[in-house]
């Protein structure tokens, strides 16, 4: 099911470049996403319209198509683990913005190709653009879908595109790029002159 988050925070972003996982795994892209728990979602519809709902609701229905009657005992094993739901409760972590917030945890292998990266005018952004950066608000479009393989069941996102909406305070990760944080300095005239 393919669902628009809408001005969330984000954190985590791995959007130009795929990287392991704490250095270890496949190599894939990565982004999260910040917003309050009742905070809507929209879910694009069969005819490419998008409908309002809630992140909950998506999950209830990713898992009632996969697990049928058993969804509602599988959803309760997977409980709000992070390492099997992809939407959980972000009090559980430490990390900046994290307190207060739901958090959206998406991926996308490197063989599936690089997430859209885009502005507000949809124009397409690159890393030498200085955003989007942990902690300004975006746009993000994910698919969440049920896994029950080898690994286990669980509830995943994969990342397919952001559009950067504003600026918000920078994480502790890093914060954007500006030239306005140096002055224009002269040509020193001698050597001595640098001193």
């Amino acid at each position: 099911m393919i669902i628009q988050i809408q001005s969330a925070r984000l954190s985590f972003p791995d959007l130009f470049e795929a990287k392991q996982f704490q250095g270890t795994g496949p190599f894939s892209y990565r982004a999260a996403f910040l917003q309050s728990e009742d905070t809507p979602v929209m879910v694009k519809q069969a005819d490419g319209s998008w409908k309002k709902t809630t992140m909950q609701k998506v999950i209830d229905a990713v898992a009632e198509e996969k697990w049928k009657n058993k969804a509602a005992a599988v959803l309760k094993a997977i409980g709000s683990d992070p390492q099997k739901c992809c939407w959980y409760d972000g009090d559980l972590k430490s990390y900046d913005g994290y307190e207060g917030n739901f958090v959206l945890s998406s991926t996308r292998p490197q063989d599936k190709g690089r997430p859209i990266v885009i502005d507000r005018d949809k124009s397409p952004l690159s890393e030498k653009d200085g955003k989007p950066y942990a902690g300004c608000y975006v746009n993000g479009t994910v698919e969440i879908w049920a896994q029950d393989n080898k690994f286990g069941k669980a509830i995943r996102a994969t990342l397919r595109g952001v559009q950067f909406v504003k600026d918000g305070d920078a994480f502790s990760a890093g914060t954007p790029v500006d030239e306005d944080e140096f002055d224009t300095i002269d040509a020193p005239e001698t050597e001595d002159d640098l001193a």
